[in-house]
């Protein structure tokens, strides 16, 4: 439309049939999402449309439990908001979908934070009763599961609120003991000493996906051993083999010397010169003084750089001419001795050389010193030649107070405890035992992701499933001490099951299968047992004569009944003989009080939720949670269902990336770029940043920041704006009106034909049984949709039509197909924005169809009728906006220099228009004449008509600016 005429014989306004809607502009989400969600709590949606869902195919995505320890954060949302965005979307294909939330109520997050209480109040938790402590717990998991329960609701999360899953009510409690139990009734349990993660700040195991790795500098020491015999090269005896290590609380524990069979190594006699005491700038040689001097023993290729750690200095031509040279076979049964030889006891013992094949020549020296109760190659190497951990380091990482070296001394986290110049180095170096030691040696190492402090490997009795034992449902046998012996079968072990289960299912994006698959593949046994006390027991009972755990099953249900009952402290304080019965002897057995690892707890969700809920033959369809998963959630739901169904869990599994700063920094109170979810939502709304987690490639990291935002902010405006546009259009549409496809001008079934193209679009990303690359792909259905709306939309359909819906008849045929299309349009995107938008989508819904008991939310997918694609069409009016591009191009030039008002002012020359049958391009171009056959350009100058005062159109039957053209005299007619 142009600009109103300066002069008009008279007012046609009234006479124009404008949009007329209640709609507003500005949305006011902070303010009136509120009582939208409001309204779905007291009309009780999700319970409604359960019901009007039920005996549809059903989709369930399984939720994957946040822990209830504190505020919500980005992630939280994102990962919350994409959750819901899928339910709704599956719900809108007609498929019974529901959602049910669930938390992670045990463990140390929450353990920490009663301790941390403690700490506040200078109480010792080892002081509190037991009961106390966990109830506790419980207090502290329940209040924030309260909270975190209403700020997702808050997001626009519709799911069953009244009825979540907690990890830590009575009846999981029960099934996820059931489930352990499972495992111990197949022989699929065994209690083995044998190193493991550890938290000496927590004093408890940890499992792969509860440690993060961070950047630190440690000490780095070079240590030398003295041998004591060489059966394969006699002129070693006496040298010493030199043994790097950036873990000196290790040496205390040393029992052996790994070497590499084919590693070549040289020993080299020469001495370490120091600057003599007093001496301030060295000038000469008699400024320093001798050291250390001997024969080491060390890998040729790592010479040199030992060399530079240590300035040892080779006598004459040593390096060239070594005192002896060999390979790694020629230091079979040769022996050293501890450099802390002198103490007695452990440390007076010789250590053997051993034959590793772990050991390279990528750094230190060539030769490992072995400690089997702080490392995993270490303990395999040791314990296949006899050598058994010694327990020496403590929960806390103190020595024990018997030690004979540094007994009740460490902590060995300490930085300086482990220093150049703190005890154990200061003691090596007083017996003539340290070559080196500097404090800057730069490396990643893994700490506790709750406690940020540094972990060990620490050689502890833990229970472990097997991921490698082949068994049929068989009793372990009981082994050497509390290791039992399987018996062998040749059916499949758990990490074949895994890995085959791994294949049979999709994953979202599908590189994400070779990150789950290479962790399966490589894992080591899985630690379940845990030092804490809140949390499921491992509720199994040992014989103290054989090791062997029990397997009854009646006395299994017993446990399970109690569970049911009282929860997990049924027991800890329960009367096991009553649990035993009358065929054991309670004083026959050991009552284990470990409690299990959470990722057990939340692995065996899907047994309580999905089938507890749904029946014992239903799986989970989806899964989805952030990366970090596939080592946490997605592994340990793997390995407890396939250790007890197996199968998979699930049948599909979606990775998303992390949320970041605007700037793609990861959000750190300390960096101060946290960007708060509910403050958005306070300040902005939840369709928000709902439009922002849709819009985003999630697949991979990121960002989110005010500029983000305020792109999301622009997207949405833009999508509310043609909703106001349909609803205004429609506001006195009836059925009446309506009128057949076949009867409809060429744009019209244009605009069908590319709404089919975009239901299918949609539906790819939607709709599993598509078999789409894009499934689940969310970003492309949302950018799909805003596109749509506004270029094909907005700025094309509605632009060109305006004058047809304000100045056309009411019953010209032309009006009467632009807003049938229109309803079409109206009844399919506020269906496929709903899962997006829901408040939004709800308050359009209503404000055409009031009706308090009704929702956009029961709808299902819009019927779409696949006739109306017509490729022919499609590729004609490819060209034909393409032309129409190139005219408004050229007019605005002269809009711009204020020529021409508007695009309706003017006269356009051109060349051959594309074939257009049928079409007054003129209209499409919305100018006042098109001529063509002129040149190969398009010229633009003003029209000479005169202006419609009813439609502002310049048409060559108005004579003078403000008198009416034909159609406008004859709709005023009548």
């Amino acid at each position: 439309m142009t600009d109103q005429p300066s002069q008009e014989t008279k007012d046609y306004k009234s006479t124009v049939f404008l949009p007329v809607t209640d709609f507003p502009m500005k949305a006011g989400l902070a303010q009136k999402e509120p009582a939208i969600l409001a309204r779905w709590e007291e009309m009780d949606l999700y319970g409604k449309l359960r019901d009007r869902r039920k005996g549809r195919t059903r989709f369930i995505l399984h939720d994957g439990p946040p822990y209830a320890n504190g505020d919500i954060h980005m992630g939280h949302a994102m990962n919350k908001v994409l959750k819901d965005i899928i339910v709704r979307s599956q719900s809108l294909l007609g498929k019974d979908a529901p959602y049910v939330p669930g938390w992670d109520c045990h463990g140390l997050p929450i353990e920490w934070k009663i301790e941390e209480e403690y700490r506040k109040k200078k109480q010792n938790k080892d002081e509190v009763a037991p009961q106390e402590f966990r109830a506790q717990c419980r207090a502290y998991a329940d209040k924030w599961v309260g909270v975190q329960k209403e700020q997702f609701k808050r997001l626009g999360v519709m799911g069953d609120w009244d009825d979540p899953y907690l990890t830590m009510k009575f009846d999981a409690e029960a099934t996820i003991v059931g489930e352990l139990l499972k495992f111990a009734e197949s022989g699929q349990l065994y209690r083995g000493a044998k190193p493991v993660m550890w938290s000496p700040v927590e004093k408890t195991a940890l499992a792969e996906a509860e440690v993060e790795y961070e950047d630190i500098v440690s000490t780095q020491i070079d240590v030398a051993f003295e041998i004591e015999k060489a059966p394969n090269a006699p002129e070693l005896v006496g040298a010493h083999a030199v043994i790097w290590t950036t873990t000196p609380w290790t040496i205390p524990v040393n029992q052996a010397l790994a070497y590499g069979p084919e590693v070549e190594y040289v020993a080299i006699r020469g001495r370490q010169l120091i600057r003599k005491e007093g001496v301030g700038t060295v000038t000469s040689g008699d400024d320093m003084e001798t050291h250390w001097d001997g024969v080491v023993l060390i890998a040729a290729k790592l010479f040199d750089e030992f060399r530079g750690r240590s300035a040892f200095l080779p006598d004459n031509d040593q390096f060239n001419e070594p005192l002896w040279r060999g390979k790694g076979t020629d230091l079979a049964g040769a022996v050293a001795r501890h450099p802390m030889h002198a103490l007695g006891g452990f440390f007076a013992k010789s250590r053997p050389f051993l034959a590793g094949d772990f050991v390279t020549t990528d750094a230190g020296t060539g030769l490992v010193h072995m400690a089997p109760d702080h490392g995993e190659d270490d303990f395999a190497l040791c314990k296949a030649n006899g050598i058994n951990p010694v327990f020496a380091v403590e929960n806390d990482g103190k020595y024990r107070e018997d030690w004979l070296w540094l007994g009740g001394q460490g902590s060995v986290i300490n930085p300086k405890f482990v220093s150049k110049d703190g005890p154990i180095c200061t003691d090596l170096r007083e017996a003539g035992g340290l070559l080196a030691a500097s404090d800057d040696f730069k490396h990643s190492y893994p700490h506790s992701w709750r406690s940020k402090a540094k972990i060990i490997f620490r050689c502890t009795p833990q229970w472990f499933i097997p991921m490698d034992q082949r068994q049929a449902g068989a009793v372990v046998e009981a082994g050497e001490g509390i290791l039992p012996t399987p018996i062998v079968t040749n059916d499949p072990t758990l990490r074949e099951l895994a890995l085959d289960a791994i294949e049979h299912t999709r994953w979202v994006p599908e590189r994400s299968t070779n990150r789950i698959r290479s962790m399966v593949e490589g894992r080591p046994d899985w630690v379940i047992s845990r030092q804490r006390a809140w949390g499921v027991p491992i509720a199994l009972y040992v014989h103290r004569k054989t090791g062997e755990y029990l397997v009854d099953k009646a006395v299994n249900a017993r446990i399970i009944e109690a569970f049911k009952g009282a929860g997990a402290d049924a027991w800890f304080g329960a009367d096991h003989q009553a649990l035993l019965g009358p065929d054991y002897d309670l004083n026959d057995y050991e009552v284990v009080n470990d409690i299990l690892d959470v990722w057990f707890d939340s692995g065996s969700t899907h047994s309580f939720v999905v089938e507890g809920r749904y029946g014992p033959d239903a799986r989970a369809d989806l899964y989805l949670e952030g990366s970090d998963q596939h080592r946490g959630w997605f592994q340990s739901s793997l390995l407890e269902s396939s250790g007890t169904r197996g199968r998979a869990p699930y049948d599909a599994v979606l990775t998303h990336g992390f949320a970041l700063d605007g700037q793609g920094r990861k959000m750190s109170k300390s960096l101060g770029n946290v960007v708060d979810p509910l403050k958005i939502i306070a300040e902005s709304g939840s369709d928000i940043l709902r439009v922002w987690v849709a819009s985003t490639d999630y697949f991979d990291d990121v960002r989110i920041g005010k500029e983000v935002l305020a792109g999301s902010s622009d997207a949405y405006r833009k999508l509310r704006n043609t909703f106001r546009y349909l609803l205004g259009a429609l506001s006195d549409f009836s059925e009446e009106e309506r009128l057949p496809v076949a009867q409809m001008p060429e744009l019209e079934r244009y605009m069908l034909h590319l709404l089919a193209k975009l239901d299918a679009d949609l539906r790819s990303v939607v709709d599993k049984a598509a078999d789409s690359e894009n499934w689940l792909e969310f970003s492309r259905y949302t950018r799909a949709l805003m596109d749509f709306a506004n270029s094909d939309l907005s700025a094309f359909f509605f632009d060109i039509r305006k004058d047809c819906l304000y100045c056309d008849a009411k019953a010209d045929p032309k009006r009467r197909a632009y807003r049938t299309v229109l309803d079409t349009l109206f009844h399919a995107l506020v269906r496929y924005a709903a899962p997006i938008i829901p408040f939004t989508a709800e308050e359009v819904w209503q404000s055409r169809y009031s009706n308090p008991e009704e929702s956009v939310h029961f709808l299902e997918w819009p019927e779409v009728d696949a006739a109306w694609l017509d490729q022919g069409l499609d590729d004609k009016w490819a060209e034909i906006r393409n032309q129409r591009d190139q005219v408004n191009e050229a007019i605005e030039p002269l809009r711009r220099e204020k020529i021409i008002r508007s695009s309706l002012e003017a006269d356009v020359t051109m060349g051959q228009l594309v074939p257009s049958d049928g079409v007054n391009f003129a209209e499409i171009a919305i100018v006042a004449r098109i001529e063509t056959g002129k040149g190969d350009g398009i010229i633009v100058q003003p029209s000479e008509w005169h202006k419609c005062g009813r439609c502002w159109r310049l048409l060559p039957e108005v004579q003078e600016d403000g008198t009416l053209c034909q159609r406008c005299d004859e709709v005023l007619a009548g």
